[in-house]
């Protein structure tokens, strides 16, 4: 069954999928960009001058059923938005075959998301695919593949702003001085063994875990068979399996300090 309560999720960047429930436009569907999906719903469902899209408006009401999301920013998702829109537009997924003629749009949208899911640079990054209707999710499972390191959730998300890390206190608490004294003050890469100082380091998301390494060091250690990114990998301290993108994420917030992904892209209906 469906969480009752629904997640919190912060950096929230998600790509959803909209099922029509009007008996008028039954079957239709719409691919779109959202930071906060619970107002995004309600936008479409309020029409266009609520801040729908026009695709959508006057159509519905519309169901959120799925939506794609973890991406490391919004230029990120959008991409990922036009890709699924126009799958015959992208260099990437010319593989995929034509919708047939008795193929319905739904079913059309969850083979072209699965076939994504498998490419790159979308099967490198920490994705996670949440089921939002329990009903659709009974119906289609078995019909999406993914990668291992992508999970499958359900139930409502919420997304918020991201909280302060823990220990930050205001400027009166410690002078600028004191600060950047802290900030420089000299650590030790544990597979290397050279002097580094904070900010070029990352530690393992684990709390009790030693684990304190220069973040290219630790990249070397997950990267397989020439990877430009690394997907995953075992802790060489606590032997504990971890995404990259959960290090990242504890290290910078949201991947803040990673280039931009060069796939195939052109804005569309978003909601920032």
């Amino acid at each position: 069954m469906m969480e009752e309560e629904p997640e919190v999720v912060e950096h929230f960047f998600g790509v959803y999928l909209l099922y029509c429930t009007n008996p008028k436009y039954s079957g239709r569907t719409y691919i779109g960009y959202t930071v906060n999906p619970r107002r995004r719903i309600k936008q479409h469902n309020a029409g266009k001058k609520h801040g729908g899209a026009w695709k959508t408006s006057n159509r519905g009401p519309w169901n959120m059923v799925l939506i794609v999301h973890g991406f490391p920013n919004s230029t990120s998702a959008l991409r990922f938005e036009w890709a699924w829109q126009h799958p015959h537009e992208s260099r990437r997924l010319k593989h995929i075959p034509k919708k047939k003629s008795m193929q319905k749009k739904f079913d059309f949208c969850l083979t072209v998301l699965s076939e994504m899911l498998k490419v790159g640079p979308w099967c490198r990054l920490p994705l996670i695919l949440r089921w939002l209707d329990y009903e659709f999710s009974e119906r289609y499972h078995g019909c999406i593949s993914l990668p291992l390191h992508m999970p499958i959730c359900y139930g409502k998300v919420i997304s918020c702003k991201p909280k302060p890390a823990q220990g930050i206190k205001a400027d009166n608490i410690l002078s600028q001085e004191s600060h950047l004294l802290v900030e420089e003050s000299p650590i030790f890469c544990f597979l290397c063994g050279s002097s580094m100082i904070e900010k070029d380091s990352v530690a393992c998301i684990k709390p009790n875990c030693l684990l304190i390494a220069h973040l290219i060091c630790l990249a070397k250690v997950f990267s397989k068979d020439k990877m430009i990114l690394p997907i995953e990998g075992t802790c060489p301290t606590c032997k504990t399996s971890v995404l990259w993108g959960d290090l990242i994420r504890k290290k910078n917030g949201c991947y803040q300090n990673l280039g931009e992904i060069n796939t195939d892209f052109s804005s569309s209906d978003s909601d920032i």
